[in-house]
């Protein structure tokens, strides 16, 4: 069973799905170096059942395991959704109860259902009970500080089937501001038996260490980290469990590997929209960079993939 091999080889450190982000370019930027799982962006059921060409791209490119996290606030759109994703060869369905992001929550999508316990847990049973590969399901603490609902959902979701959670410790009116508060999801321990991940403001191998300890959780989740940092989640793996130091890339490594990114980029999406897609990719491996503002305005303000290369190549070369 698949979802189970995830822990075999100890703390699992999974790439946390980001919408316009984790991409199958980025996502097979990252499997290059290793991470135990990788998540697709989040796929909205009604798009998928609509057959769209474009939400059928976000779910490819995976590594050995394909994970597909699903979107939406009608249980039987949502059962259609993950069947279709197993029909096509996913390994397992995430579903969102985490997305704190206005268009989405104002459809009732995401962390909205953290405000409906009995939508949100039909639509787990539900999902459950439509295919034969494992479901999870990524959440927050709750709506709001007077809402904290996540012991009583993650009960719950275990009843129906679930097999794993991932827990951002922040509520839905924090959005990603205030500190996550890893230790507030400590006592799941007592209440559920299945797996769960911590998510939130880990950003090192420091972190992750911490965020272990108080919050008791079976693995970590990371998300904005990564960025412009593919190679992050294969450090904190090998140094949380073998106890390995593995260094960052060289510069000129860092260079074959963004440029590596940005042409599996064009490749996947075409020169255009390729290019649209990729220019916060170079502000992101950029960043601390001396120089770094400068180069992101030359290279935002081009649109010829030669000139970008060559502003790239020049802008790595002076800082060797």
């Amino acid at each position: 069973m698949k979802l189970k091999s995830l822990f075999d080889g100890g703390v699992p450190v999974f790439l946390a799905p980001m919408a316009g982000v984790t991409d199958a370019p980025f996502r097979k930027t990252v499997n290059k170096f290793g991470a135990t799982a990788t998540v697709s962006e989040m796929v909205s059921c009604e798009a998928l059942i609509r057959n769209s060409e474009k939400t059928f791209r976000r779910l490819t490119g995976e590594s050995n395991i394909k994970i597909v996290q699903i979107m939406g606030s009608d249980p039987k759109c949502m059962a259609e959704s993950a069947k279709i994703n197993e029909d096509n060869g996913a390994d397992i369905i995430d579903i969102n109860m985490g997305c704190p992001v206005k268009k989405i929550v104002n459809n009732n999508s995401g962390s909205a259902l953290l405000k409906n316990e009995k939508l949100a847990v039909t639509i787990a049973e539900t999902v459950v009970k439509s295919v034969k590969i494992p479901v999870t399901l990524k959440m927050r603490l709750g709506w709001d500080n007077e809402s904290k609902n996540f012991r009583s959902l993650a009960e719950q979701f275990e009843k129906v089937g679930i097999r794993m959670l991932s827990i951002h410790c922040r509520t839905r009116s924090q959005m990603y501001g205030g500190t996550a508060d890893w230790s507030e999801i400590s006592d799941l321990t007592e209440i559920i038996k299945i797996p769960y991940l911590v998510n939130g403001d880990i950003k090192n191998f420091n972190d992750v260490r911490v965020a272990l300890k108080r919050s008791k959780a079976n693995g970590v989740m990371i998300g904005r980290a990564t960025l412009g940092k593919p190679w992050l989640l294969n450090q904190i793996l090998q140094k949380i469990n073998q106890g390995n130091d593995v260094p960052s890339p060289s510069l000129e490594q860092q260079y074959e590997i963004l440029m590596q990114h940005f042409h599996d980029t064009l490749d996947f999406y075409g020169m255009e929209h390729g290019l649209r897609i990729f220019r916060k990719h170079f502000c992101w491996y950029s960043s601390g960079m001396s120089g770094a503002s400068n180069f992101r305005d030359q290279i935002n303000r081009s649109d010829n993939i030669k000139s970008i290369e060559k502003l790239v190549k020049d802008f790595y070369k002076n800082h060797h």
